[in-house]
């Protein structure tokens, strides 16, 4: 028995040992050891552990890119070692170290990196459990139930494993194998049980080794990995296939989503360098109101008032932030003020708004298929969009030429609409929607862009993800026309940080910063009933209220 321990540049360190026989290490897929190293080739070297405690092990380069190197010098063919020994591939170190006797079946550390021993018989069983039941693909596409799927796969995985591994024909270790080759093979392999984990907010996959997710707003490793990169990428695959989208070489970056809405981005080689990099952002059952956003300390009840008017008086709202910083929550609780009686059409890349009204026409944008033809953007579906007589229009993000669009149904006539942009405050956001205005193609002076974007958006509400986890709408902003060639930004609310807590979470308050929004006073000269104590700071108003 040999263990073997391989640490890469950070510090990450992977134990797993070796039976006696011949074992092959590099990048492949099919490798018993999966090296996770672009300067590694793809069969690097090969470690040949003899049957005897004294015999050694015969560490042989396979005509690899980058060399084996040991004590500093190249290795040149095969060579025997006996005793412990340190190897170098790429930029990892691999320490040799013999040991007495191998540990019972199942036992042993199971490290969050590649090279498992159980790694070599998952991907055997896997091949094998592929092949059977591919002999069965009438049955699949006839509309075999998933169910009914899974089943015949276990029972199919616990027939071959013992021919695979006759040490493992019995016990807990047969159990465990059999269920995550089976979840690889019909469904979303080691991600099944974070998928159904209701505090994971996102699943982070780099490479078949690296699985990580975000938990209250902190992300953390899980020890969990699949078997090999064909594993990932047949889960990928799983994912994309029925939504008539595919990855490839050709076309090796995708965005999806699964049923249960959560939004899917996968990336594969050759862009990554880790193996394929699998990303997903989860979205509650359960839809949040502004009650919600209150207790979770997003927002003030002044604030989330003061938002309610805004949406009931039809005012433009663009909601800005970083990634992850909550925008496309943010913009459904918005959405749940709309009235019942309106019809409201929304445009995504990928579906992930969810409406409570009925008169609601979801829109998704389409890529290009194989040929490189047919591909539908957000900008046709914003054009297509005004043909269908919507009241209000929510487009999911704009990020490029259908911010001109977005801007000019603003102005025509679609009062209430509302979208969402990355950036870091509101004042890059009106300049960002500058630039993605340019990129429509059309040459227009810098100051009649600027005047479009002044008069199409009322309020902006900027939202940021705090070290914390927490995230909070820190400002809410109204656009109070141009002076000059400047769009005038006036600070209705924001959230003010006074320090830090003993556990590392951020201190501050919320506050009015006492403006009144044109639109609030003219609302209320036309007769609606509007509370303007929300502009003030409590202690401010009670000193007014006792005058």
């Amino acid at each position: 028995m040999l263990a073997l321990e391989i640490r890469d540049p950070e510090g990450g360190l992977v134990t797993h040992r070796l039976g006696p026989g011949r074992h092959v290490l590099g990048k492949a897929p099919d490798c018993d050891v999966v090296l996770s190293d672009p300067h590694v080739s793809r069969r690097h070297l090969a470690l040949e552990v003899a049957s005897g405690e004294d015999g050694g092990v015969l560490v042989e380069d396979l005509g690899s890119t980058n060399g084996t190197w040991l004590d500093g010098e190249r290795l040149a063919g095969a060579r025997r070692l006996a005793g412990e020994a340190e190897l170098r591939a790429g930029r990892l170190a691999l320490r040799l170290r013999p040991e007495p006797r191998a540990p019972a079946a199942g036992t042993g550390p199971r490290p969050g990196g590649q090279g498992h021993p159980d790694d070599a018989i998952k991907r055997r069983l896997r091949a094998r459990l592929v092949e059977e039941l591919d002999l069965r693909r009438r049955a699949v596409l006839e509309g075999m139930r998933p169910e009914a799927l899974r089943a015949e796969a276990r029972a199919a995985a616990e027939r071959i494993l013992p021919e695979i591994e006759p040490a493992l024909a019995a016990g807990p270790a047969r159990e465990r194998v059999v269920a995550e080759v089976v979840a690889e093979a019909v469904g979303l392999g080691p991600l099944e049980p974070l998928m159904a984990d209701p505090e994971v907010t996102e699943i982070m996959v780099n490479g078949p080794g690296a699985i990580y997710v975000e938990r209250r707003g902190r992300i953390e490793p899980t020890g969990l990995r699949f078997s090999g990169e064909e594993a990932l990428r047949a889960v990928i695959d799983r994912i994309v296939a029925p939504l008539g989208r595919r990855i490839d070489e050709a076309q090796p970056m995708v965005d999806a989503r699964l049923p249960d809405g959560s939004r899917v981005n996968a990336i594969i080689p050759p862009l990554a360098l880790c193996g394929p990099v699998l990303t997903i952002r989860r979205f509650r059952r359960s839809l949040l109101g502004v009650e919600d956003l209150v207790a979770n300390g997003t927002l003030s009840p002044a604030m989330a008032r003061f938002l309610e008017v805004c949406v009931r008086l039809r005012r433009n709202i663009a909601v800005s932030g970083g990634t992850g910083s909550g925008k496309t929550t943010t913009l459904n609780v918005l959405s749940n003020f709309i009235p019942e009686d309106e019809r409201i059409v929304t445009i995504e890349d990928a579906a992930e708004l969810r409406l409570h009204q009925s008169h609601v026409v979801s829109l998704e944008a389409r890529p290009p298929n194989a040929e490189g033809q047919g591909r539908v953007t957000i900008r046709d579906l914003v054009r297509n969009a005004l043909r269908m007589r919507p009241d209000r229009i929510v487009v999911g993000e704009c990020r490029g030429g259908e911010a001109l669009d977005m801007l000019q149904a603003m102005n025509t006539g679609h009062d209430g609409s509302l979208t969402t942009g990355h950036a870091n405050s509101p004042r890059d956001f009106l300049a960002r929607l500058e630039v993605m205005v340019m990129m429509a193609g059309m040459e227009l002076p810098h100051r009649a862009v600027r005047e479009q974007i002044a008069s199409a958006i009322d309020v902006i509400i900027h939202q940021a993800r705090f070290k914390d986890g927490r995230r909070r709408i820190t400002r809410i902003v109204e656009v109070d026309g141009m002076e000059g060639d400047v769009i005038l930004l006036q600070d209705i609310f924001e959230f003010r940080r006074t320090g830090v807590g003993p556990n590392g979470e951020v201190l501050g308050r919320f506050r009015p910063c006492g403006h009144i929004p044109r639109f609030y006073e003219e609302a209320r000269a036309a007769g609606h009933a509007l509370d303007l104590s929300i502009f003030r700071e409590p202690g401010e108003a009670a000193e007014e209220g006792a005058a």
